[in-house]
């Protein structure tokens, strides 16, 4: 399933939506998507580790979070980031899917696939929930093994801006 990044050949920049490079196609992107707007939210390379719909799947809801896809705009059609991409259309249609399946994407019969209303506070509390269940004990355990106190986070966060 998918691509190898070391077989990923010559790109152009800046031809899919959400910013990263065609794969020497001549399609243009969906028109309602300018590709200037996603310049660095997606890498042009897959990582081996983990399934390409999931990586896809979590590239599109990096554009989402980051207001790069907005609420109420399509998606690249399933047939597009194949073709970009190089990879098979049910890869793609699995990563949308799982979109649909979790309600922030729905599907319009002939139209396409549109990003729902509320799509990126929804995600935005998701996202804040895993960061404090998951990421934030190992950090709190960090800062607490390094002798850290809330008035040196404060301090060093100030000299810094």
């Amino acid at each position: 399933l998918g691509i190898r990044p070391d077989r990923l050949g010559a790109a152009r920049p800046g031809r899919w939506p959400f910013g990263v490079v065609a794969l020497g196609t001549d399609i243009e992107p969906h028109a309602a998507v300018p590709a200037a707007r996603f310049a660095s939210l997606m890498a042009s390379q897959w990582d081996d580790n983990q399934p390409i719909y999931w990586q896809l799947r979590e590239r599109t809801v990096a554009a989402i979070l980051d207001g790069a896809l907005k609420e109420g705009e399509p998606l690249p059609s399933v047939r597009q980031v194949a073709v970009d991409f190089r990879i098979n259309p049910l890869t793609v249609s699995k990563a949308y899917q799982s979109l649909v399946d979790e309600g922030l994407v729905e599907k319009r019969r002939g139209v396409g696939m549109f990003v729902v209303e509320g799509a990126r506070e929804r995600l935005l509390a998701s996202e804040r929930e895993r960061f404090l269940r998951e990421d934030w004990p190992r950090i709190a355990d960090r800062i607490e093994s390094l002798g850290l106190s809330v008035d040196d986070l404060i301090n060093e966060t100030e000299t810094q801006d």
